[in-house]
């Protein structure tokens, strides 16, 4: 039976002593040393013969390149983003022009207990219209007449029964749309004569008549050289006086073309006028050199 040693019974501090066993019995052949022999690859190892050396110098060229290389163009990077000026200028063009269509919406209205009677009433009322229209010298094409509307006030559980006994509302619209603006203007003036036949029109919804400019699209090549014109010009003079010169376009936003009212007041509007200005603000960046 193995002696095993009771390590309760040594005492504190006490160490067994180290029994170093032959080289021969570590499983280990032992051989002189040869300094020809092959040794495992290492730095320390190949850095003692030419070929070692070689390679180190080598790895260590290369890498001093690459940090050279990072630097330079590290470098170039900075030095690139330093020195590029540029310029952001704002490109005015304005156009005065006047409405090439009009439409005219001329809503009527008739009233009564009777819907038959009532009907024949805004029937009768359309043809007045359209005879005052031709007269005018509108033509037949240009001439729309709407659905007609009828609305039951007996159908709404909210009226009050004390409110007047007409029962029945019809409306009738008519449009007028023709490309002669001028021709709109002056036959609106003349309305007053279908009042005075007992003509009621609806006027709820503002003005009758919407005066609409139709060819921006023709118009807006020569806007937008304009625009860059003035904005090279405003350009030429910030290089001016910072001592530069203006190069070509890096960036170019044409803007937003606007219809605006000739004539511009608290409450006016674009549809109510004739006379109109077309605007377009357009900003471009320039490189300096």
């Amino acid at each position: 039976m193995p002696n095993i040693e009771n390590l309760n019974n040594k005492s504190f501090g006490e160490q067994r002593p180290y029994e170093r066993r032959p080289f021969e019995n570590r499983g280990f052949e032992k051989r002189p040393f040869d300094p020809n022999r092959p040794r495992p690859f290492h730095p320390y190892y190949k850095a003692k013969d030419g070929l070692g050396r070689a390679h180190l110098f080598a790895a260590a060229i290369l890498g001093f390149s690459i940090a050279l290389a990072g630097f330079f163009v590290g470098h170039a990077y900075y030095d690139a983003q330093t020195h590029v000026n540029t310029v952001i200028v704002k490109g005015l063009s304005e156009k005065d022009v006047k409405a090439d269509l009009a439409i005219w919406e001329m809503k009527y209205v008739v009233t009564g207990n009777d819907v038959v009677k009532a009907q024949k009433e805004i029937a009768s009322q359309t043809e007045v219209i359209k005879s005052f229209l031709k007269d005018n010298g509108f033509d037949e094409t240009e001439i729309t007449v709407g659905r007609l509307e009828t609305n039951d006030l007996n159908a709404n559980p909210y009226r009050s029964s004390y409110e007047n006994n007409l029962r029945f509302i019809l409306n009738q619209t008519i449009t007028v749309k023709s490309k002669n603006v001028e021709k709109v203007a002056l036959t609106l003036n003349k309305s007053g004569d279908l009042v005075a036949k007992g003509i009621i029109f609806n006027s709820d919804y503002g003005s009758p008549v919407s005066y609409l400019f139709t060819k921006l699209n023709e118009i807006k090549p020569k806007m937008l050289a304009d625009a860059t014109k003035n904005a090279k010009e405003a350009a030429l003079q910030f290089a001016k006086s910072s001592d530069s010169k203006v190069g070509k376009i890096k960036h170019a936003n044409q803007g937003v073309f606007s219809i605006l009212p000739s004539e511009q007041t608290a409450s006016a509007t674009e549809t109510t006028q004739i006379d109109k200005k077309v605007r377009v603000v357009s900003t471009i960046e320039y490189w300096l050199n």
